[in-house]
């Protein structure tokens, strides 16, 4: 069995709750990626902001970036991860089922890594992964 710690990009880059949104963005930019986990200070996972939310949440609806922080915007009421020895097929009905396109990876409390799209691309049948695509891409 495949495990979500043998697919995921490793030591992935978080920022805290009270950095800005501003910051993110940067952070984005320089990493050439979508989305950034946001941790507490205990740095315990709070959530995850993508490129698509700082659009939405923040620019749309005329927030600055430079006074707005990421705790106001990963405001999510449960954060959807992998366990670190979760099955790859696991991730799949995980990302699925919440439709998500990439998943943080955690072992206990501890953020380990993130799981995309892409990586169960290249671990899975083609037939799962289109299956995937489909279920995410679906209109609510």
């Amino acid at each position: 069995m495949t495990t979500a710690r043998e697919i995921m990009t490793p030591g992935v880059e978080y920022l805290k709750t009270d950095a800005t949104v501003q910051e993110a963005a940067e952070r984005l930019a320089s990493a050439d990626v979508g989305a950034i986990p946001v941790c507490r200070d205990d740095g315990k996972l709070y959530g995850v902001v993508t490129d698509r939310d700082i659009v939405v949440k923040v620019l749309a609806a005329g927030k600055d970036p430079a006074s707005t922080t990421l705790e106001q915007v990963a405001d999510q009421p449960e954060v959807v991860t992998i366990g670190a020895d979760d099955s790859v097929e696991e991730a799949l009905r995980t990302m699925k089922e919440h439709k998500v396109r990439r998943l943080p990876v955690i072992d206990g409390t501890e953020l380990v890594g993130m799981v995309s799209q892409a990586d169960i691309a290249t671990h899975l049948p083609e037939g799962k992964v289109g299956d995937l695509v489909e279920a995410i891409s679906a209109a609510p």
